[in-house]
């Protein structure tokens, strides 16, 4: 089992820290891996997300829940700054990790990805075998411990090492697409991040292979924070911890509706837009 280990390495001139703080917008009390305020996200001229605050409690599943186009997966990319690769995005307001700001002038973003994976709405595995499917990120992260112990210890974690441990040679294109999704796990587990964020993971997968997604992301709550996009309300019912409701204006832009503890949120929400959605009323 990989240890989530903390460490002192700086992403600019500040190092990570954890800072306890009072819940944001209805969410979790105590310990946050993120607390984000302020949160508007524009692509060009157009505002896409406006004015989200949220605290992300830390070693559990939060999911993101929404109408297409109401900004949740644009925010899932704003927690580790994948927004950045887009040309005409920009991105106002305060993401903090560790008491650092990740958009502060000094920060790195390569090593923000590095602590924060991510792993996308269909499995992109690399044109590499198994083994440098789960090897390739670690090495160019500068990993100089035991590789063979590494990649067996991720494809453990990612519940993908006895269906595979005698073909690591043979290309990750020669797994099923449940497989090739858990690979992707792996690979972002490799780099030992503390947060991994999930932008629909399932979609493309059928049920028996989201059941086994849905178990492994159950179990790796409890050594990692879980960040999940996703339209189907089951999946967030089943396995997330807490909920976050977004919804889109008039004039497009994506904002927080409702934020709490799921159970709460899909028995007693506070908000009609809430109910209305969680039952199928509109979206």
């Amino acid at each position: 089992m990989i240890a989530n280990s903390v460490d002192h390495r700086t992403i600019g001139t500040g190092t990570f820290r954890r800072t306890p703080g009072e819940a944001l917008h209805g969410g979790p009390a105590g310990d946050h891996a993120l607390r984000v305020e302020g949160l508007n996200v524009f692509y060009g001229k157009f505002q896409a997300v406006r004015d989200v605050d949220l605290a992300i409690a830390a070693r559990k599943i939060t999911a993101l829940i929404g109408p297409s186009g109401c900004g949740k997966s644009t925010v899932l990319r704003c927690f580790n700054r994948m927004n950045d690769l887009i040309p005409t995005a920009r991105v106002d307001g305060t993401v903090e990790f560790r008491g650092k700001n990740l958009y502060a002038p000094d920060v790195d973003a390569v090593e923000v990805r590095r602590r924060i994976g991510m792993v996308f709405q269909k499995p992109n595995p690399f044109p590499k075998s198994i083994y440098e499917n789960v090897a390739w990120g670690a090495r160019i992260n500068g990993f100089r411990g035991n590789m063979d112990d590494l990649v067996e210890q991720s494809l453990r974690s990612a519940a993908l090492w006895d269906d595979v441990r005698d073909k690591l040679s043979q290309s990750g294109y020669s797994l099923s697409g449940g497989q090739q999704q858990r690979l992707c796990i792996a690979r972002a587990i490799a780099t030992q991040p503390e947060i991994i964020l999930m932008d629909e993971p399932c979609s493309a997968l059928d049920p028996i292979a989201t059941l086994k997604i849905e178990d492994l992301m159950r179990e790796l709550s409890q050594r990692y924070t879980i960040v999940i996009v996703t339209h189907n309300m089951q999946q967030a019912a089943r396995v997330s911890d807490y909920t976050a409701f977004f919804n889109m204006g008039e004039d497009r832009a994506g904002y927080l509706v409702e934020y709490g503890v799921t159970n709460e949120i899909f028995t007693n929400p506070k908000d009609r837009l809430t109910e209305d959605y969680i039952t199928g009323r509109f979206g």
